[in-house]
Order: structure tokens, then sequence, then C-alpha cells
């Protein structure tokens, strides 16, 4: 199989692999186990937090171990928003609309709630506008979620940016500081994730999308940052995550990080030109084909292009059955198919939204396997838009 899809989730690392079995055998103990087995499995967690904080460039402290990318978001985004609300800061919240359905979702509970929710929108490459979010800011302002790198299209957004934009608001408003959380599921391996440069509260990631195990994620949460668990229950993650820790996953998740953190820019570099070369090759051969996104200021392994005249899952199908693994860029819902919202946002038209596709390479893609998607890609776009003439 030509595997493109590296976005949705990666090959599990060996090295990962390795660190786990240990604890999927003879070392089953119980991290809260006040005894041998007990003790083996709490130095495991103990180091793997270590490993992790010094990949984030933060304090052990601030590192919790969740089940993944969906749970460290929501986590950060409720834990936070009602911890301040009921500090009496206010109940106003800010995001933007090309978020992760997970801090979307997340920001939609936050309304059921009572909360209020502005939803920035973007340009036309997905990038949101640090001095439009600086204009949504209001004295009962709370909360800030600014996703680091689009899962879809891979514009990186000035999360950074709108950090420093947050210390001078609250230096000048001299009250409460806006707390800012970012999602940086898609940015190991590809990006660094150094929390200091970033200036953020809050942030998480998902093991598999590096390497790691699935159900296991990481949330980076600053010291002092006002927060209220989730989940209910013992005292583990510093009684900040209750539930017996997944000590074979957090092994793997801190093993697969380092590994990913080491040599990123060879690695965005080599696999930039593969990218480069996939998309020149497909505009060159196929007719109508529109990239989505910004090509600059971009994750350099994400690859998503419009082929107007089908749907994209259609097309998904016809390269899954000729050993090629891309994702369509809709989601299907009820039987209903959906355009991607993240391009919606972006002002792209509705036709040509509902035929992208997306291409996500990894750190073992190789020239061949950008041949191979070239070779089949034209004939079956064709196929593909045929039989969508035909359905009609």
């Amino acid at each position: 199989m030509t595997y493109l899809d590296h976005a949705a989730t990666t090959p599990l690392r060996p090295e990962a692999r390795a660190a786990m079995l240990p604890f999927l055998g003879e070392s089953f103990g119980n991290p809260s186990g006040h005894y041998g087995e007990g003790r083996v499995a709490q130095e495991a967690v103990d180091a793997a937090r270590e490993s992790v904080a010094a990949c984030l460039n933060g304090r052990s402290s601030e590192i919790l171990f969740t089940s993944g990318g969906t749970e460290g978001i929501n986590t950060a985004i409720l834990g936070i928003a009602y911890a301040m609300r009921r500090a009496g800061a206010g109940a106003h919240v800010i995001t933007t609309a090309i978020e992760h359905h997970a801090g979307l979702h997340a920001a939609q509970h936050l309304e059921e709630l009572g909360f209020e929710v502005t939803t920035l929108g973007c340009d036309g490459v997905g990038h949101v506008s640090a001095s439009e979010f600086e204009r949504a800011l209001r004295p009962d302002t709370v909360l800030a979620s600014v996703m680091l790198a689009n899962n879809e299209v891979g514009t990186i957004q000035p999360v950074g940016e709108v950090a420093g934009i947050l210390r001078e608001y609250a230096a000048r408003q001299q009250q409460h500081r806006v707390m800012l959380h970012t999602d940086a599921v898609q940015a190991p391996g590809w990006a660094a994730v150094d929390v200091q440069a970033l200036g953020i509260d809050a942030l998480s990631l998902s093991s598999h999308k590096f390497g790691g195990p699935k159900g296991s994620g990481i949330l980076f949460l600053r010291r002092a940052t006002p927060f209220r668990p989730l989940l209910h229950g013992g005292g583990q993650e510093m009684q900040k995550r209750a539930g017996t820790e997944n000590v074979a996953g957090i092994a793997g998740t801190a093993t697969a990080l380092e590994l990913a953190c080491a040599g990123i820019a060879a690695r965005s570099t080599r696999v930039r030109a593969l990218r480069e070369r996939l998309r020149a090759g497909i505009v060159a051969s196929v007719g109508d084909a529109e990239t989505n996104g910004c090509q600059e200021n971009c994750l350099p392994n994400n690859l998503n292009i419009s082929f107007e005249g089908m749907e994209s899952d259609e097309l998904v199908a016809r390269l899954d059955a000729r050993g090629i693994a891309a994702s369509t860029g809709s989601a299907c819902s009820n039987a209903m198919w959906e355009p991607s919202h993240v391009l919606l946002a972006m002002g792209v038209p509705i036709r040509r939204a509902a035929g992208s596709v997306r291409f996500s390479l990894g750190e073992g893609t190789t020239e061949a396997d950008i041949e191979a998607v070239l070779e089949v890609l034209p004939g079956e776009v064709e196929r593909a838009r045929l039989s969508s003439v035909g359905a009609y």
C-alpha cells in the first residue's frame, strides 16, 4: 500500500512498541500500588513525564497524560473555562472556524452552559488574522483556543503572536489574563513545539499522530493556570485527571515524541520536496486541479487539492482499489456528505470543496510513493468525474 494519510494516523514506531512491551506483560503493576511492581510502573510514568517535558520545554509537573487529542482539547477548553467563570473573570471564549471538531464541539457545549463564544473566520488560505483576534477581545474574555496547524490544509496559525496580544491586553486592561490553548496535534515531527516560545497556557497532543500508540495523548497545562478537572475519582495525574494510568501507552508516547522532535529540519526539507513534486505533478496532469491552503507557512507534509466535477469519496475509493491511501475532505453524517467546514470557512466554492482530497506524507514516504500516485491519479480522476456525471 502507498500510504499518504499520515495526518489521520501514523505507523507505530518500533522504538515506541519496544518501550510499551514490558508494561503489556511482566511489568503490569498499577502505578498507585505501594509495592515493587507498582513502583516500577510509577517510575516509568515519571520518566515519561520528564521526557515529554524536555521535548516541549516545559516542567514535568505541567504534563498530563490523556487518552488522546480529543480528551486533551475538551479537557483544556472546558476545564479552564469553568474555572475562570467560577472565579468571576467572565464567560466569553474566542475560537476559530477551522478548529478540529473536538474544539468546535467543546465550544458549542460551553454555549449550552451559558458562555458566549466568538468564532473567528480565516482568509482564503486558512490563515486566522491576529488583528481580528485582537478586535474580538472583551473585558469578560477568559479563554482563547487557536490551533497551531490545521489538520485539513496544514496552514500554521500565528499562535505566538496571539499570545503576545493577550499579554499586552492584560497589561493594558490591568485585569485577569486571558488563557490560551492550542491544538498542536498535527505539529510534532514537522514543526517545533516549544511551550515557552509559543507562550500558551495549555497545549494538546495525540500520540498516534507522531508514531505513538492510539488511545494516548498529552496535555500541557502551565503551572497556576486556572483549571477544574473533568474526570473525578482518584488523585492521579496530580489530581487533574482521575483514572489508572495507561502505563504502556505513556511509555510509547514519550519515546515516539522524543524521536519526532529530533531531526525536524532535515525531515521537513525532504518531505516538503516530495510534497511539491506531488503537487506539481497533479496540477500538470489533471485539468482544473486546485491546491487548497497556504503553501509556504504550512506543514511540509500536507497537500489538500480539489478536483471539481466529482465527489471526493468516489476518488478516495478508487485510489484505495489501486493500493493508495488518501483521505476525503468530506465527512459522512447520517448518510449525507458534507463538504469540509475548513474549506468552506476559507471561501472555497462548495462544488470544489466537495471534490477535495488530502494527501498527507510521512517520515517513511518515498519518491516511489509519489510516482505511484502520479501514475494512477489522472485516470482515476477522469473515471470519477465520468461516474459523477452519470449519477446525475
